[in-house]
Parts: structure tokens; C-alpha cells; sequence
């Protein structure tokens, strides 16, 4: 166990190095191709940050463990945007775009909506368990192809505003920041959610609690850091993207690609307090940015307790 603490430490290092590598490049890129930095955050590095989610649902798949899948990816998302935007706000009070409001977090919150319509098949169609099927995936990943075009034609806005100020690397090399940025975040994480799945384990905690505090805190790791580097430097919009981005990838990716890929995932250890939360968090973030275009320090203080209420519930019961 000692050195698994040690290598955790290690991790958490190369995870803020490669983070603050990452936002620099990413930004940019943006202002490089006059590109929204929405977009980037949306494209970039919401996807990229979220490797380590694919690669642990290939790896359930694989190994049969599909508890690990979903509750990863509910785990993730509750993380984003309860404990991770409200950190964030917490920093800086957080202004929201109004394209964000109207048309990103609305699709985070349809996205996430499709995903519970398809996986309760025991409340809906009366089964005894609850089951992502092939055609299920393929639904998911056809919405994914809808998120992806509507980037497309967001990339297509070519404007010059104070989002696209002049940048601060050429392009090869903002290229090379990204790179080394992410392949830190990505090793950073991997090394993190192995030390502590192996003390986790050792403590003998179940595969669902596992997936949804360690592997999930554990792969959330490049969104906290990102986060927190993006908020201090400014970078709002990244770190919204980042946000909406990570949500809707978990989602479709990390579910839908797997489940296409390797066939259905069947679950019965989820209970209504994990699908109430992993939607209502969804929904309140959508009044909040509603209300007026930011989120400020009392909402972000609001989003961090009702993580925290719901993390303790989840370990009582």
C-alpha cells in the first residue's frame, strides 16, 4: 500500500504538469484557426481528457466487469458537474456563453436523458435487469455523429473576437504542447486509477463503489486538474467545453462504442438515488447557467455539498 501512495503522489504531479501543458496548446490551437474556444474545449480536450474512460470501458468489456462501465461513466459525469464545476466556480465565478446555454448544456442534458430512457429496461419493459444492447449502442452513437456535425458546423464560424486574440505559439508547436500535455494526463491518470483501484481493493470495497468514487475520481482526474489550471488562467470557455464535452464523450463513447463493439451490458446493482442524481445534476446546471450566463461562487458552493450529500449516501447504503 505504501507504494501505491507513493505512485499516486507521482501521478497527481505528472497530471497538473501535463494539465497546465495541455490548456496552453489548446488555447493556442483556438487562436491559431480563429476557432471558438468552445469548440476546442467541446473537441479537444473534453475528448481527450477522457481516454482514460474509454480505455477502462474496453478493459470491463474485456474482462467482463460492465458494473465498472456504467458506474464509471455515472460516476464521471456526476463528478463534472457537481464537484468539478463547482470547484471551478469556486476559483472564479464562471461566465457562460449564451450558445452554451441555448444549445451545449441542453444537448449534455438530452444526452444524458437517452442514456437512462435506455438503460431502464427493468422499470419500462418489466425485465429483472437493466441492459444496454447492441441496437441501444448504435442509437447512442448515431446521436453522436448529430453532436459531432453540430461542431462541425460551430467550427465553420470563422470570427474574429476577443476569443480568437492572437496566438501564443505557432501551430506545430501548440500541436506539440497538446501531445506531451495529454500523453501526461493520460499516463498521469492511468498510474493514479491503478494505485487506488489496489487500495480500494485491498479494502475490500464492491466493484460499484469502486467504479463510481475511485475510477471515477481516478479518470475525473484530468477534468479536476484541467479545471482548476483553465479557471486560474482565465479560460472559461475551455473549461466549460471541457466540461459538456467529457459528459456527452463518456456517454457516447465510452458506453455506446463498447457495447457496439463487444455486445450488451447487463446491470442490476443500480438504484434510483445513482439515476436521480446523474439527471437532476444535468437539469440544475442548465437553470443555473440559465438564470444569468455564469455560475458564481454560492451556486458552485451549492454544487460541491450536493456532491458531497450524494457521496455519502452512496457509501451508507
Amino acid at each position: 500500500m505504501l507504494l501505491d501512495g507513493i505512485i499516486i503522489i507521482v501521478g497527481f504531479f505528472l497530471l497538473i504538469k501535463g494539465a497546465d501543458i495541455f490548456v496552453e496548446g489548446a488555447s493556442s490551437i483556438a487562436s491559431n484557426y480563429k476557432v471558438s474556444k468552445v469548440v476546442i474545449g467541446l473537441t479537444i480536450v473534453g475528448f481527450g481528457t477522457n481516454a482514460p474512460e474509454l480505455a477502462i470501458a474496453i478493459k470491463s468489456m474485456i474482462t467482463n466487469n460492465p458494473d465498472i462501465i456504467i458506474g464509471n461513466v455515472f460516476g464521471s459525469n456526476i463528478l463534472n458537474t457537481l464537484l468539478i464545476l463547482g470547484i471551478g466556480s469556486m476559483i472564479t465565478p464562471l461566465k457562460i456563453k449564451n450558445n452554451t446555454v441555448t444549445k451545449e448544456i441542453p444537448l449534455a442534458l438530452l444526452f444524458s436523458t437517452m442514456l437512462v430512457v435506455l438503460l431502464l429496461d427493468g422499470p419500462i419493459n418489466g425485465m429483472e435487469f437493466n441492459q444496454i444492447s447492441r441496437s441501444d449502442g448504435i442509437i447512442i452513437l448515431l446521436f453522436f455523429a448529430v453532436f459531432i456535425y453540430y461542431i462541425f458546423v460551430e467550427a465553420r464560424k470563422v470570427t474574429r473576437t476577443k476569443d480568437t486574440e492572437a496566438p501564443k505559439y505557432t501551430v506545430k508547436k501548440s500541436i506539440v504542447y497538446v501531445i506531451v500535455g495529454l500523453s501526461l494526463v493520460v499516463f498521469g491518470s492511468n498510474i493514479v486509477v491503478d494505485a487506488a483501484s489496489n487500495i480500494a481493493t485491498y479494502l475490500g470495497v464492491s466493484k460499484k463503489i469502486i467504479a463510481m468514487t475511485v475510477v471515477a475520481v481516478g479518470t475525473g482526474m484530468p477534468e479536476i486538474v484541467m479545471t482548476i489550471v483553465s479557471a486560474k488562467k482565465g479560460e472559461h470557455d475551455i473549461l466549460i467545453g471541457n466540461l459538456i464535452g467529457s459528459n456527452i464523450f463518456n456517454i457516447c463513447i465510452a458506453i455506446g462504442l463498447p457495447v457496439v463493439l463487444f455486445g450488451p451490458i447487463t446491470t442490476t446493482t443500480f438504484k434510483t438515488i445513482d439515476i436521480f442524481v446523474f439527471i437532476m445534476s444535468s437539469i440544475v446546471l442548465f437553470f443555473f447557467a440559465k438564470e444569468d450566463h455564469k455560475i458564481s461562487k454560492l451556486e458552485g458552493f451549492f454544487l460541491i455539498l450536493a456532491f458531497i450529500l450524494y457521496w455519502v449516501v452512496l457509501l451508507l447504503t
